[in-house]
């Protein structure tokens, strides 16, 4: 299991040059890459949409060492509803605090050295305000349980995490496959766990032939398989393949080939130009804007 780590969170964004902003100049983070699709694609990596859509790698350095964010963008698509299941993510970082106060970029204090501010559509991010230290800043994901003795077992013994640490105060659990990477927090909502429309995604890498191991696992475990193993298509870059699940609270989990995933996620020198050329091409607001209308709201 020291094999596996700790990919990235799906975001769903439906205003793609606040969400820019918001990771590029108030978290200090750095666009890896960015790439444009013009169907939905077979794993749902954009959520349950055919149409074209986006998606952007932004992180404070490259995939192979860092836990970064994916923001999937589709056209059309202006805001989604959020539920109690993406409970935030932390990061350390002061001088993403000094960033968020010079441009009045929203912050409240939760308590010392920790303050609370959220991404464009209302994800609650944590952010310490520590030196940024010289590994990964991204520290721990927070996703919302209906059950913390039931998730945790399921993460812990099923995925092969290892337990950190608890707090019942808190109803807490914290996850990791190691020590050094980006932490999972489990947390008990006391009640069902409610997705809303802008339900996210979770990614880790294993090797390769672990893929159909965990899938035969899930499936002898009756677990959920939303999307058996299957290779996804990246046009001029490297195909990977990836099994998809959910766990009892519906939360779902990317596994994805390291090996090839390694090639897809090389960081690409263009992805800011990219990026920026694909928001500036995007007249999808002002076409809405002189038809006087608004754009779907998932």
């Amino acid at each position: 299991m020291s094999l596996r780590r700790a990919l990235h969170f799906v975001f769903k964004v439906g205003d793609r040059a606040k969400t820019a902003t918001f990771y590029r100049d108030v978290l200090g983070m750095k666009v890896l890459r960015h790439e444009e699709f013009e169907e939905g694609c077979k794993a749902t990596c954009n959520g349950p949409y055919d149409g074209k859509w986006s998606k952007t790698m932004v992180g404070f350095g490259p995939e192979d060492e860092h836990f970064v964010a994916e923001l999937t963008y589709n056209y059309g698509v202006g805001e989604y509803q959020l539920g109690n299941d993406f409970l935030g993510l932390t990061l350390q970082s002061s001088q993403a605090v000094s960033n968020a106060k010079r441009l009045g970029w929203p912050l409240t204090q939760v308590e010392e050295a920790l303050y609370l501010t959220q991404a464009p559509g209302g994800y609650p991010f944590y952010i310490v305000d520590k030196e940024q230290p010289p590994h990964d800043p991204v520290q721990k994901v927070s996703l919302g349980v209906s059950d913390l003795q039931r998730s945790t077992h399921y993460w812990a013994t099923l995925l092969g995490m290892k337990v950190i640490g608890k707090c019942e105060e808190k109803n807490t659990v914290l996850l990791g496959f190691s020590d050094s990477q980006c932490k999972l927090e489990l947390r008990d909502v006391g009640g069902k766990v409610d997705h809303g429309t802008a339900f996210g995604r979770i990614a880790f890498a294993c090797p390769r032939e672990q893929l159909p191991d965990i899938e035969a696992l899930m499936k002898k475990e009756s677990q959920k398989i939303l999307t058996p193993l299957v290779s996804l298509d990246t046009p001029g870059k490297a195909t990977v393949e990836v099994v998809i699940l959910a766990d009892p609270d519906g939360h779902e989990i990317c596994f994805v080939g390291d090996e090839a995933f390694r090639q897809l996620s090389a960081v690409d020198p263009k992805g800011n130009e990219l990026l920026d050329k694909a928001m500036a091409e995007d007249k999808s607001d002002e076409w809405f804007a002189k038809h006087n209308k608004q754009k779907a709201a998932a």
